[in-house]
């Protein structure tokens, strides 16, 4: 490896290791402490295992065998396997512990166009069947579960779902089981996918699992906008997560947080917390920049959003979610927040359907409460807020501080069984169920609101990220 490929490895491990978000009230940015080793002393090039290059060759073999070759030093220090230029065709794989998978510059992983080269596997036990099919579902391309340490990197290298085989057999009914993700983590800790562009995944991009402790950190994902549920990353009962200086241009949400479906989710009773996501840019024509929902049956709190960036989409920041859910969201705080051209701004969801079955239990209703806006901008706006709770189960606690909307339509805020205060918003949330000031007496009914904002405001005004001025 040259020289500065090595630094590059070393300075990412460095900032990576301890990034599990640092979530006090304030923190506003992944906090990072050495937890770990900064280098992998056996490496070997998956051309060492006869792979071939050529985009024509089928890998699978040469990737599996050596993984299972470099398993043998899971136990003394780790290994990586590298990956040269080339367009390396492959069927799904399998990852080890103490692993780095390294692609280097002009490398590209694709997804062979072959369903038999995607194993069908079990449904996650949180969903209770496929996604969107009853049954069970296709394995990722890149997989792993109970896994530790692992590392997907590079030098800006690719992996290429190609997608649009499996968009068009969804599109004619023709699957017998749900469409693989490109990467899924299940049951894993220490977590890194970093510095590589993601194209046409068959179905959501990057799914972490039942996980703990993930970075996904400099990705561009890409699909086009077109493309049936290209979700770019979507952490799914998992805790401390960091999404940070990611692009995404998908068929879906950018990022949607998640925690199980219905019965299945409520039974297995695994949250999403301690999430955070900074500095996230792209467009979605279909759906929204970030979601919270629909499957969160299991919870989701704890969430910090900040300095966000989507242009020419349909909904910037959405919650969803359904009779039938239970679960919970609560806890949520998005500030610093830039949006032009967006038909939708700000979109509570509280009918959303879709279910697993139906042994679905109606009376199941989820708590939505304490969800913060602060410091949210945008040009161009169609909505500014489509806030729509759940008849007898009221969304409360919702608290817009410093919105300034620049809107289409004469009624920008619709709103019903929703709750909450707002304070310097414009235009103005003219919904009775608002109560039109937060400081000083509802402060501490708003989260991550704090005495410092009280301050701000009687001394003047409110400061703002220099990355949100810079736009």
């Amino acid at each position: 490896m040259k020289r500065s490929f090595l630094l590059l490895y070393v300075l990412l491990v460095q900032a990576f290791y301890g990034a599990w978000c640092n979530v006090g009230e304030n923190a506003l940015h992944c906090e990072y402490s050495n937890l770990g080793s900064l280098h992998r002393p056996h490496s070997v090039s998956i051309t060492e295992f006869g792979a071939v290059g050529d985009g024509v060759t089928l890998n699978t073999k040469a990737f599996q065998n050596a993984l299972f070759y470099l398993n043998s030093f899971s136990d003394k220090g780790g290994a990586k396997l590298f990956v040269p230029a080339g367009q390396w065709l492959t069927g799904s794989f399998d990852l080890i512990s103490h692993l780095t998978l390294w692609l280097d510059k002009g490398a590209t992983i694709l997804g062979s166009t072959s369903s038999e080269d995607w194993p069908v596997v079990d449904p996650l036990p949180s969903y209770g069947r496929g996604r969107e099919l009853p049954g069970k579902r296709h394995r990722s391309l890149i997989y792993g579960q109970n896994l530790t340490d692992v590392v997907i990197t590079g030098e800006n290298g690719t992996i290429d779902g190609q997608g649009s085989v499996w968009w068009d057999w969804f599109r004619k009914e023709e699957l017998n089981y749900t469409r693989p993700h490109l990467v899924e983590l299940m049951n894993s800790t220490g977590l890194i996918i970093s510095n590589l562009t993601f194209l046409n995944s068959p179905f959501w991009t990057i799914h972490p699992v039942y996980c703990r402790d993930v970075l996904v950190k400099n990705l561009t994902i890409l699909a086009p906008l077109d493309s049936p549920n290209t979700d770019g990353v979507d952490p799914d009962s998992s805790t401390n997560v960091c999404i940070e200086d990611c692009y995404i241009v998908t068929g879906d949400d950018l990022v949607s947080i998640k925690s199980g479906w219905d019965e299945y989710g409520i039974s297995y009773a695994r949250p999403s917390s301690k999430i955070k996501i900074n500095r996230l840019s792209g467009q979605t024509t279909s759906s929204s920049g970030i979601a919270i929902g629909s499957e969160m049956s299991g919870g989701v709190s704890e969430i910090y959003i900040r300095d966000f960036y989507l242009f020419n989409s349909n909904t910037g920041i959405r919650i969803k979610t359904s009779p039938g859910r239970g679960g919970y969201v609560r806890n949520v705080h998005v500030s610093n927040v830039k949006l032009e051209n967006v038909k939708k701004a700000i979109r509570f969801t509280g009918k959303y359907g879709e279910h697993p079955d139906e042994k679905y239990d109606p009376k199941a209703l989820p708590a939505i409460e304490k969800i913060t806006f602060e410091n949210v901008y945008g040009e161009d706006i169609g909505v500014a807020g489509l806030l729509e709770g759940i008849e007898g189960d009221e969304f409360k606690d919702i608290c817009f501080l410093n919105v300034t909307l620049r809107v289409k339509k004469k009624s920008p805020w619709k709103c019903s069984n929703v709750r909450g205060y707002s304070q310097w918003v414009s235009p103005e949330i003219t919904c009775d169920s608002f109560k039109e000031s937060i400081f000083p007496e509802h402060g501490s009914d708003c989260f991550g609101l704090s005495e410092n904002n009280n301050m701000e405001i009687s001394s003047g005004g409110m400061s703002k990220s220099p990355w949100l001025l810079s736009w």
